[in-house]
């Protein structure tokens, strides 16, 4: 009988054994459950940081263009008064202070004589044929373009020179390979 009892005393701590083993392995898989909780409110949490800070920048970078955009008809001013005549020196100084401030705020002026012709950064308002080209070329600048963060505000005027057409090739307009029509601030 005793054989039995022991028989019996073991199998109540064999059940009571199986009985915890089962609640270690459930809590075991909750707090693996929890776990993969936190990691994805986690991964979740850093994808909506890095979202909002890329947000703030292109917010930035959008309120910086629409201000730099504002200020070009003054630059095109500036420009105009020097060509007319020596600037005063006040002026002048005003004006240096002026373009490097716009520089530093990372306003970068494009478009210079001899530039090969891109329609996304030019704009062709006359054309002309030369043989001094060899392929399509701003030979004269009418109004520079303006970028800022590589977003183009303004696209440079130019006067396009384009080498002269061989046999068979149909000549090439100037708003050809534009698909984008005119300028608009915030290009």
């Amino acid at each position: 009988m005793e054989v039995r009892g022991e028989d019996a005393g073991g199998t109540g701590a064999r059940d009571r054994v199986a009985e915890l083993e089962a609640e270690l392995a459930e809590a075991r898989g909750q707090a693996a459950e929890r776990l993969a909780d936190l990691q994805r409110l986690q991964a979740e949490y850093a994808n909506y940081r890095k979202r909002v800070e890329r947000d703030r920048s292109a917010v930035r970078v959008q309120a910086l263009g629409n201000v730099l955009t504002g200020l070009l008809p003054v630059l095109d001013d500036i420009e105009r008064a020097r060509d007319q005549d020596e600037p005063v020196k006040g002026f002048q100084q005003v004006t240096e202070v002026l373009e490097e401030m716009l520089g530093k705020l990372g306003l970068v002026r494009f478009g210079a004589e001899g530039e090969a012709f891109d329609p996304r950064a030019h704009e062709a308002l006359m054309t002309s044929t030369s043989a001094e080209v060899t392929e399509p070329t701003a030979v004269r600048v009418l109004r520079p373009g303006y970028s800022v963060a590589d977003r183009i505000l303004r696209r440079a005027q130019v006067v396009l020179a384009e080498p002269p057409a061989g046999p068979g090739t149909p000549p090439r307009s100037a708003s050809e390979g534009d698909p984008e029509g005119p300028p608009e601030a915030g290009r």
